[in-house]
Formats: structure tokens, C-alpha cells, sequence
């Protein structure tokens, strides 16, 4: 999914790749950041403006999503740099020049591709909730397991209810986050709308997983360091979605406007 910009981030309405048409075909020109697995895709949903903001009336008008062929754009348009990361997650730096992209590829209407590519945000966030809740039951297996196998003062250290109450807690929450999880697909899938429900899974989950991800660092002390637990790993990876594919304080700010009805923030 190609949304996200270097200069604009969330704010989405203001990205500046562009798709002009030209007869039977769009040329795009522009810039994409944090685009993930690039190389192991056929196909990409690219987000670009073909109306400029200045002459539309609503800053969301204007915007419209195509399918790019990704093994035919990387012949001629399409620049891919991969991004080093500390998360050793496979993303990308997309540049396009002049990258052609035939009429018939245009998904639904020419300017609407905002209100379309929201419907996928909300199915990408209860998606990435579902990956912070397999995570965060990973960190509570993981360190149950250690607790029960690591003596000392001779004794396990999961008998001591210091250790026993921050893992029930991290299980807890994690659980919690699920239901949220599964009320959001379910909304998903009755077509009922989902934004609500698909950010506070989203929220939930990686507060959850992050919470478990501590507890499980904390309680292997030193061995929570050393790559062959894949503690620290784990660790990192998970850390990943306080930030992305939204933020927490957007999240919030979502919730405070939408739900709540309070005024509107940025």
C-alpha cells in the first residue's frame, strides 16, 4: 500500500505524488516512504492526487488509488531503496519518475480514492492488532515458561507474586485487546462501519503487546539481551506499533473527535 510520504506523513490530504492523465494512460510522479515488502509483492495500491488541492473544494477530493504492477514499474518509473532499519523489517523509499500507469488500472472513481483507501486503513488496523496480540501471547508464553525453569534463592522465580503479577496483568490485557480484536472484524465484515472499533484494537493491542514485551524483558533480567532467547528482538519488532501504521496520539485524537465529540485538534 503506497500512501505515506517523507514530507507529510499522516497527513495524507497534503501528499504531493501526483498522476496526471494523459490519454489512455496516468504518468505519476513522486515519492513514497515506509512502503513495505516491495520486492516480495506483484502488486502495489498507490495513493496520488489527480486534482490539485488548490482546486478542490474539499482538502480529501482529488485523491485517487490505482494498481500498479510492481514487476513492470521497476522496468521503467520506479526506484526502490530499501531502508535499514532497527526492527530488521523489510521497507522501502519508493521514487517515481515519470512512471506510467495505464486508465484501466484507476480502482473506482478518478478523486475519490480517500474514502476508499480508509475502508482498507480500518481492515489494516484490526490486521496489525491481530500481529501485536500474536506478539504479545508470544512474550507471556515465553516468560512463563522462564519463570518456571529460572531458580534462584532456590526457588522459581515465578513463584514470587512480584513476578506473577505484572505477567497476569500483560495476560490480561492482551486478552482484553482480542475481543476488541474480533469486534472489529466482525464490524468489518458486516460492512457496518469499523473506524472506531478498528483504532482502539489497534491501540489496545500494541499497548498490550508492548506491556508484555517489558515483562518479558524484566523478568529474563541479563538473558533478555543475549539474540539467542530472541527476547530482544521480539522487543523490538513490537515497539514498532506505538508508532506505525498510526500513531497512538492520532488514535486518540480520532477517538476524542469521533466518538467523543470533542472539537477537533489538528
Amino acid at each position: 500500500m503506497g500512501v505515506t510520504e517523507p514530507t507529510t506523513g499522516s497527513d495524507t490530504t497534503k501528499l504531493r505524488t501526483v498522476a496526471a492523465r494523459r490519454a489512455d494512460h496516468y504518468v505519476v510522479n513522486g515519492q513514497k516512504v515506509w512502503i513495505s515488502r516491495v520486492q516480495h509483492s506483484d502488486l502495489m495500491i498507490l495513493l496520488a492526487r489527480t486534482t490539485p488541492l488548490a482546486d478542490v473544494r474539499k482538502s480529501s477530493e482529488g485523491l485517487s488509488i490505482f494498481l500498479v504492477d510492481l514487476h513492470a514499474a521497476a522496468r521503467k518509473g520506479l526506484e526502490v531503496r530499501p531502508i535499514a532499519n532497527m526492527v530488521n523489517h523489510e521497507t522501502n523509499e519508493l521514487f517515481f519518475h515519470d512512471l506510467e500507469i495505464p486508465a484501466d488500472c484507476l480502482i473506482g472513481e478518478e478523486g475519490q480514492g480517500f474514502k476508499y483507501i480508509l475502508d482498507g486503513l480500518n481492515a489494516e488496523r484490526a490486521l496489525i492488532a491481530a500481529e501485536c496480540i500474536g506478539d504479545g501471547y508470544w512474550f507471556i508464553d515465553k516468560i512463563t515458561r522462564y519463570a518456571g525453569e529460572r531458580f534462584v534463592f532456590d526457588r522459581p522465580i515465578g513463584q514470587n507474586q512480584g513476578v506473577q503479577f505484572p505477567i497476569a496483568r500483560a495476560f490480561i490485557n492482551v486478552e482484553a485487546a482480542s475481543l476488541m480484536r474480533f469486534e472489529a472484524c466482525e464490524l468489518f465484515d458486516a460492512h457496518k462501519a469499523c473506524g472506531a472499533a478498528a483504532n482502539m484494537a489497534k491501540l489496545l493491542a500494541a499497548d498490550a503487546s508492548w506491556e508484555a514485551a517489558n515483562v518479558c524483558l524484566q523478568f529474563h533480567g541479563g538473558y533478555g539481551f543475549a539474540n539467542e532467547y530472541d527476547v530482544e528482538r521480539k522487543f523490538r519488532e513490537t515497539r514498532l506499533y506505538q508508532v506505525a501504521p498510526i500513531s497512538t496520539n492520532l488514535i486518540l485524537a480520532y477517538i476524542a473527535e469521533h466518538v467523543l465529540g470533542m472539537p477537533r485538534s489538528y
